[in-house]
């Protein structure tokens, strides 16, 4: 009797694919965003928001939002397609990119590592959400140039 538990164990496997594929599908579509946040995540769980903002007026917001969370920035570079904004919080290594999509859309992308393995995507969003408030108090830097 018990051999054929390996063979039920492998006839269920392979007529399970189909349903697997439905199950993360679904996963995946409720994993996506953040409730009520509008941040967004990688399979690695890199956070990230495209705002209705120019790179200037959001680099500015980012910059007011880790000084009033107390996140040291630690680099500050102009890359090829927008900004790196590299800082650090206790033991957390925070790389911020800001993506210029258009002249006034920028994607923001936050990774919060702790550690060699661990992504901290509460802090990551936590970051984003800040950002966007600081840009709802400072209307002006969604229009900054």
């Amino acid at each position: 009797m018990s051999r054929w538990v390996p063979v039920a164990l492998v006839l269920t496997l392979v007529g399970a694919p189909g349903c697997a594929a439905v199950g993360l599908t679904l996963l995946g579509v409720g994993a996506g965003v953040s409730a009520g946040s509008g941040v967004s995540y990688t399979l690695d769980s890199i956070a990230y928001k495209t705002f209705t903002a120019p790179e200037e007026g959001l680099r500015a917001a980012t910059l007011k939002t880790l000084k009033r969370m107390d996140i040291k920035v630690e680099e500050n570079q102009a890359t090829e397609s927008g900004r790196k904004i590299v800082a650090v919080a206790s033991d957390r290594a925070i790389e911020i990119e800001l993506d210029r999509l258009t002249s006034q859309t920028t994607r923001m992308r936050v990774n919060v590592k702790q550690g060699w393995f661990f992504k901290d995507r509460a802090t990551a969003t936590e970051i984003i959400v800040q950002t966007d408030r600081t840009l709802d108090a400072e209307p002006a830097l969604a229009t900054k140039r």
